[in-house]
Parts: C-alpha cells; sequence; structure tokens
C-alpha cells in the first residue's frame, strides 16, 4: 500500500506526468516499468490530487479510494486506517449451507444510504440470510443507478454514504453475524467518466458493452495487477467477505494461468493471512464448471456460480413462459433433469444460441453449494421491459412452491430484496446521466431493444426519468399487509428449516433425487428422509411417494392473495401409511415437506 504522501500511476506511453493538487503542480519522475512517482509530505486525508498527462486537464487517479466530488472531478487521499471498526472478531463463514439475499442500496430503502440499509438489517437477520450480496458500490456517473456502469473500480459511490458510509455497513453486517458479498465488474467500464484509456493500453477489442479490458496483450501484467489490487483491497481493506465476479464470460483472456485463477490464487493467500475465509462467485453464461473445479484438478478455483439454466427452469415451470431464451425450458421434466444434473445445456443443443451449449457436470464430484439457485435476481427481473417481479403473474401459492423448490435443494439458495413477502414494486432498469446526448442513447437504446422483440416501445420505462427509479423502491409496508406477511412467514420458515436439517443443506448431488408427472403438474425433492412434495397444478392431487409418510414437517396450503390465515399443516390431507401405495393429497398450488418411513421404522 502507498504512503499517503506518495503518490504513483502507471501512463506508460505519456512523455510527462504532472501531479496536480490545490497547491499546484508537482512533477513526476518515471520509472522503467511506465510508472511514474512523486513524493508531497504536505498530503493528507482529504487532500485533492489529480494527474495531468502531457499538460492535458487533470484527470482522476485511476486507482483512486474517494470520489466525493464525483467521477470527473479530483480524487481525494483517503486513509482507511482512520475508521474504527467494532468487529475486529469477525471470523468470516463459508458459502456452504448459507442463504445469500441480493440488494441494491439504492432502491433497498428509501434513502438509498448504507446508513439506511442499516436499520433494515434486523430483518434480514429474522428472515435467516447468512449473506448479504451488495450490487455494485464503486463510483458512477450519476446520483442513481444499477452500478453496473462504474468506472472509478477502487472508490465507493458517495450519494450511497462514500467508503466510510460502506464500512459501516460491513462493520453492522458483521456485527449481526452476516457475511457480505460484493458484486464487481471487471469486464467493461460504464460510458460516462471512464478515462482508463487516457493512461494507458487498459483495453483491447470490445465487448457488448464497450471496450474489452486487455488481459493478455502486450502491457496486460499492469491491467491484471489493477484488478486484482482492487479486489484484494475489497476484502482487506473493506473487510468484505467475498466478491461476485460479474459477467466472467466477458473477460478475453488466452494467458495460460488466466486471471481467474491467478485471482483465486491470491485471494487464498490473503484468506490464509487474515484468518477468515474469502469467497468468489462467477456469473458466467458458459454452463463450464472449470470455474468452480479446484485448481489442482484443472479448474480456476472459485468457489461458486450462478446457474441461470437452474432459474430458467423454475420460471418457466412457473410462469409458462417460451419466449427468447426461455423458449427450450418450461417442461417439468428439463426442471427435474436440471435439479439433478446442474446445468440443462450440457453439450446439447441451444435454439436461442443456434449451437450446442455447455458441458456436463460430474455430480459425484462437485458439491452442489457451488452452485447458486434463484427464483429471481437483479438481472433476471430489470431486463423484462418493464421489470416485474413474479408476484406480477404468479399466485401466492405458486410463490411459495417456488421459495420451497428453491430453499429445498442442494444448492446455494439466493434471494432478491423483497422476494420473502411477494414485493410488488418493480425493479427497472434506470440510471441517471447527467450528459444529455448519453442520456438519450441510453433511452432509445433501450426501447429500440425491447420494441425490436415485439414490445410497444411506449410501454418500456424511461431509464433517466426519477419516477422509474422511484418505482423500483421497495416499500417496505408492504411485508406487513395481508398476503405478504403469509408469504414471508413461509420463507422464514423454510430458512429455519433448512438450517436446521442436515438433509436439506447436503451438497452431495448424487443422493438428490427428484419425481415428476408432466400432467399431473406435481414434483418431489427426496432429500435423505425428507421429501419436498410441491402440487403445481390449480387443483388438488394425490401425489405419490416412494416410502410411506411419517410426519408432516411443514406445510403450506393454498394461498389467497387475502389470505389472513398462517400457514401451517392443513395442506397435508389424506397422508397414508399404506406401504403398498404411500402417498399424500395436497391442495392446489401447494407444498408440504415431510418425513418417510424408513425400512424397519
Amino acid at each position: 500500500m502507498i504512503p499517503m504522501a506518495d503518490f504513483a500511476v502507471w501512463a506508460p506511453q505519456r512523455q510527462r506526468v504532472t501531479l496536480h493538487t490545490g497547491g499546484g503542480e508537482h512533477p513526476m519522475h518515471r520509472t522503467d516499468d511506465g510508472w511514474w512517482h512523486a513524493h508531497l509530505p504536505e498530503a493528507g486525508h482529504g487532500s485533492a490530487y489529480g494527474f495531468r498527462l502531457d499538460d492535458e486537464l487533470p484527470l482522476p487517479d485511476p486507482r483512486s479510494r474517494w470520489q466525493p466530488d464525483g467521477v470527473h472531478g479530483l480524487s481525494r487521499v483517503y486513509d482507511h486506517g482512520r475508521f474504527d471498526w467494532r468487529t475486529d472478531d469477525w471470523a468470516g463463514r463459508p458459502l456452504a449451507g448459507g442463504v445469500v439475499y441480493e440488494l441494491h442500496i439504492g432502491t433497498f430503502t428509501e434513502a438509498g444510504t448504507f446508513d439506511a440499509a442499516i436499520a433494515r438489517l434486523d430483518h434480514l437477520v429474522d428472515l435467516g440470510i447468512d449473506f448479504v450480496e451488495v450490487l455494485p458500490v464503486n463510483s458512477f456517473d450519476g446520483p442513481w443507478g444499477w452500478g453496473y456502469d462504474g468506472v472509478a473500480w477502487s472508490a465507493v459511490q458517495q450519494s450511497y454514504g462514500g467508503p466510510d458510509g460502506f464500512k459501516r455497513f460491513v462493520d453492522a453486517c458483521h456485527d449481526r453475524g452476516l457475511a457480505v458479498i460484493l458484486d464487481v465488474v471487471y469486464n467493461h467500464l460504464g460510458p460516462s467518466g471512464a478515462y482508463l484509456d487516457r493512461f494507458g493500453p487498459y483495453f483491447a477489442g470490445s465487448t457488448v458493452w464497450g471496450p474489452s479490458v486487455n488481459l493478455d496483450g502486450p502491457d496486460s501484467d499492469e491491467v491484471r495487477r489493477l484488478i486484482i489490487d482492487n479486489a484484494l483491497g475489497w476484502l482487506r481493506d473493506f473487510r468484505v467477505d467475498g466478491l461476485r465476479l460479474d459477467a466472467v464470460h466477458a473477460l478475453r483472456d488466452q494467458r495460460a494461468v488466466p486471471l481467474l485463477e491467478e485471482l483465486a490464487i491470491e485471494v487464498e493467500v490473503l484468506a490464509a493471512h487474515l484468518g477468515r475465509p474469502l469467497t468468489l462467485i462467477a456469473e458466467s453464461d458458459l454452463n463450464d464448471a472449470r470455474l468452480v473445479t479446484a485448481r489442482e484438478a484443472g479448474g480456476h478455483g472459485l468457489h461458486a456460480q450462478w446457474d441461470d439454466d437452474l432459474h430458467h427452469c423454475l420460471h418457466t415451470a412457473l410462469t409458462g413462459e417460451r419466449q427468447g431464451y426461455y423458449a427450450d425450458f418450461g417442461s417439468l421434466r428439463a426442471l427435474a433433469d436440471t435439479l439433478r444434473s446442474v446445468f440443462f445445456h450440457a453439450d446439447t443443443a441451444s435454439s436461442f444460441r443456434g449451437r450446442h451449449h455447455g458441458r456436463p457436470v460430474d455430480t459425484h464430484r462437485l458439491p452442489g453449494h457451488r452452485f447458486l439457485i434463484y427464483l429471481q435476481n437483479h438481472d433476471q427481473i430489470g431486463n423484462r421491459a418493464v421489470g416485474d417481479r413474479l408476484s406480477a403473474t404468479l399466485s401466492p401459492g405458486l410463490l411459495a412452491c417456488g421459495a420451497a423448490l428453491m430453499l429445498c435443494t442442494p444448492y446455494t439458495p439466493m434471494l432478491f430484496m423483497g422476494e420473502e413477502w411477494g414485493a410488488r414494486t418493480p425493479w427497472q432498469f434506470f440510471a441517471s446521466f447527467p450528459d444529455p446526448a448519453l442520456a438519450e442513447a441510453v433511452r432509445t437504446g433501450r426501447r429500440a431493444e425491447f420494441g425490436a422483440h415485439g414490445w410497444d416501445e411506449a410501454e418500456v420505462p424511461d431509464p433517466m426519468d426519477p419516477a422509474t427509479f422511484a418505482r423500483s423502491t421497495l416499500d417496505w409496508s408492504e411485508s406487513d399487509r395481508p398476503g405478504h406477511r403469509e408469504l414471508l412467514a413461509v420463507y422464514r420458515r423454510l430458512i429455519a428449516l433448512r438450517r436446521s436439517s442436515a438433509e436439506l443443506t447436503d451438497p452431495r448431488l448424487d443422493r438428490f433425487g427428484v419425481d415428476f408427472d408432466e400432467q399431473q403438474r406435481w414434483l418431489v425433492l427426496r432429500r435423505g428422509t425428507l421429501r419436498l412434495v410441491c402440487n403445481l397444478a390449480d387443483r388438488p392431487r394425490r401425489i405419490p411417494l416412494d416410502l410411506p409418510v411419517d410426519d408432516v414437517r411443514y406445510a403450506v396450503p393454498e394461498l389467497a392473495a387475502d389470505s389472513t390465515d398462517s400457514a401451517d399443516d392443513t395442506a397435508a390431507r389424506g397422508t397414508t401409511t399404506d406401504t403398498a401405495s404411500p402417498g399424500i393429497e395436497l391442495g392446489p398450488e401447494s407444498f408440504a415437506l415431510i418425513r418417510v418411513a424408513t425400512t424397519g421404522h
């Protein structure tokens, strides 16, 4: 870590670099590796500075820790040692067996700040959450946005509360036993305030989001170092417990030791030094488990990855949607097969891609907790034309069945904020770029994209309208309203049962069974002596079982939208101990978690 009085920047192609401060201009000297250095003894916490490249206008530091005046303003010196942590005894926790909760700071509360989010953390503790996954908090242009248009990788968004605010949030999470995962984006930079290309060869080629980061071309060593140092900084200086790596399939990297493997090695070293587990989770659409395969077995050594195939199967089974990338999914067979085998597309034909896709997973070797399962997340809601949640189309009963299917698998479950009470607020795409031309380009581009897929462009919300951002903010008063509080009780009970039952957290995929009936619309998940029985049909069903029922652990009746009844065991009607034909009767759109009588019981 560079002392506050020492300034350094990598600018290998520049002839002259000057340190610009409020007190004047200070020449920097170059070393053979392309780095420029200056020593300024009077600099301290809060000092403003920037770098003037070949007499151009001063630019913010590519490694800036603090941008209180926005991404176009000067950087400020930030002293990590000034913060007074309260949770020095925090030992962290491993991902295995945990439940993850994804949230966006700007819309989690009406105030949209870290401090306001702290006031809601007890709700997550009461729900039974283990990990809080926070959407990107690094600085972007404008007061609000998703965070995926960030440009200052190491500086915390000031409108959320800046670096001190984020540390208070992490500290408060740890004080409540909650681990923190931070979403980071290394595959691209946002369109406003991205000055990296002015400093050096940080980019090569392009992605759908803009220039591609130079990970394997000339001078890529320093580019990779910037990314790895940034990742380690979040884990060390902000004490987060893990990182979610955005869209790693867009990281173009042909080096023998890819960036992800190099990062995994350095994070492992840091975890050993800190004495607490650190987790790396990848988002990837490649359907390739090598990401989470140990390095000794030829993999990258990450700890987990998102599994969109599991989401698509759950979504289509519950909603019946088959448009776009949902085309190959939709049947209960697809859901059952994917629950058993991790990926639906595992070197199989993908009609959406027009080719074969994916790689089979060795379910005898890889544990289920290395794959995240979710009914909803920021992408799957926000990238719909109107940002509608499942609660906009599904009955309360089907929402509860979806929760049970997610929380009773061997995978690591992840909720999206408000899902637990069936929030009716949408989560739409929003941004706040001050540049009128850029704002208009984003607005028209968004509408044209959905118009090309058959949507009326007039129905697509204007991402630049402050009302779009406001609509996407959670309404916490919903959680205690009829219909919502009953679903919240279901989530709490399911998470508590998962926590108390080793059979539900057992990650061994080769001991996980799924039975189903396509026509009758039911599924049974077999977890040791436990059976999750789900009736997705709109009428009662008698569902056969492999063994007689011993007892009903939890059952949820049909939930009406205005129901005031709490979930109880009345859903499981007509259970039978007939060893010749065991089964259970369930009402429409309901589920039961039961224990079966084992041989000799």
